[in-house]
């Protein structure tokens, strides 16, 4: 039997799937109420931490390859030593993505201050307060719809 729930009912004239109404729960993201000049130092305060970030990655990821290269005059002789080695280039690769997907957040960010969306919750569509930007310039959510946010993801 196939279950019909959930499935909206055709109505005459109306040729638009269900799959492309709007969610309800969603709220409309509004424009930003900062201001220009609060703008530009959330940009520089971004772009700064997107320098260091950068350098850490390539810094990171330099080092996972010298460590796992493979240089006959680095080979070590105790499997151990071989075990180690592979452990040290997976952490090191496991920074690099975790940089990587802060670089991504970062870069998200400078978006939503292009698109004047920079500073509102994109759960709840209100402002995230100044302070939890000045922590973290990045955060796309308030305080409170992180915590909902982190504890459906686990």
């Amino acid at each position: 039997m196939i279950s019909t729930q959930g499935i909206a009912p055709a109505k005459k004239g109306r040729s638009k799937p269900v799959e492309d109404a709007a969610p309800e729960e969603l709220p409309k993201i509004g424009k930003t109420k900062l201001t220009k000049k609060q703008l530009n130092h959330y940009r520089e305060m971004l772009l700064i931490k997107r320098a260091e970030l950068v350098g850490d990655l390539s810094a990171i990821e330099a080092e996972a390859l010298r460590s796992g290269s493979g240089n006959i005059s680095h080979m070590p002789i105790h499997m151990a030593d071989i075990g180690t080695d592979t452990y040290d280039q997976d952490f090191m690769l496991g920074l690099a993505e975790s940089e990587r997907r802060h670089l991504r957040e970062i870069d998200d960010a400078l978006q939503r201050i292009e698109d004047r969306t920079y500073g509102v919750c994109q759960m709840t569509g209100k402002p995230i307060p100044k302070a939890r930007l000045e922590a973290k310039p990045w955060a796309k959510y308030t305080i409170e719809a992180a915590r909902i946010v982190e504890s459906q993801t686990g």
